[in-house]
């Protein structure tokens, strides 16, 4: 499947939003998750398919040697716009760093995007009795579409981490929204901001769904403290590492499986952050 750039637009300096449509997503068949998410297909530099942008086919990329296949990433669906058949993806960016960044910098209108999917599998409960969203960047494409589909009136607690009020975007939500931006100085000390300021939040009474994602470290120093000290129930907690600081993505995808393995469960028998 495949989907063709409509337009493109910079929404903060590290955030790039793509907008697909195109006969290429005829089969396209949308989730309920707000966190639905699709695997793309970044062809590496001088790969002998792609050429100009076009679209190509996956199954007859295997038998080509290992560093000409595409690389695989996953970005979060932002949107999709049924009457309009639009997909709507919002990208990170880092310059030239890492391989679906530079795609989305210097992708232009008529250049196909290759991928497999949606698949997903949070959405917020409307049976809980309010909401925690926690992550950064890599996680605001997930945490905004999951404050859109809060119930109306619904207590959601958020706290997102960025590298300054530049980087902010808009989020509307029904529910009653607490939320605070967390602003990175570029010392030692970033690492703690989220998991200081979800231990210092205020949280409404009853029971909570929370969607905790983004940097490794911080997901399971925060997850631990949802566990072991506010006494969450695991069994309504979503929570993945996206990327890992001080790796780039392709030295994270090789270490991830080893991390998960070796993560320490806050309560006997408590699943493992995936």
């Amino acid at each position: 499947m495949h989907g063709t750039l409509r337009s493109s637009e910079r929404l903060t300096p590290t955030l790039v939003r793509l907008v697909l449509g195109g006969e290429g997503l005829d089969a396209y068949a949308p989730l309920e998750h707000t966190d639905a998410y699709i695997n793309v297909a970044i062809p590496p530099a001088g790969a002998p398919y792609g050429d100009g942008g076009a679209p190509f086919d996956l199954d007859a990329l295997k038998q080509l040697p290992r560093e000409q296949r595409p690389f695989r990433r996953r970005y979060t669906v932002r949107r999709w716009d049924a009457a309009a058949r639009e997909l709507t993806l919002d990208v990170v960016v880092h310059g030239d760093v890492g391989q679906g960044g530079p795609w989305a910098l210097h992708a232009r209108p008529g250049d196909a995007l290759v991928f497999t999917g949606p698949a997903g599998a949070y959405r917020p409960d409307p049976s809980a009795d309010w909401h925690l969203l926690v992550g950064d960047e890599s996680a605001l494409p997930a945490i905004a579409a999951s404050l859109e589909a809060v119930p109306a009136g619904a207590p959601v607690v958020v706290r997102l981490a960025c590298d300054g009020p530049e980087h902010e975007v808009p989020l509307d939500t029904p529910g009653d929204l607490d939320l605070a931006w967390l602003h990175r100085s570029g010392a030692a000390g970033d690492a703690g901001l989220l998991p200081a300021a979800v231990a210092a939040a205020t949280f409404p009474t009853g029971r909570a769904h929370a969607f905790i994602h983004g940097e490794a470290g911080e997901t399971r120093q925060v997850r631990r403290h949802l566990l072991a000290d506010r006494g969450l129930d695991p069994a309504w907690l979503s929570c993945s590492p996206y990327w890992r600081r001080g790796l780039t993505d392709e030295k994270w995808r090789q270490v991830k499986a080893a991390w998960n393995a070796v993560s320490v469960p806050a309560q006997s028998g408590e699943p493992v952050c995936p």
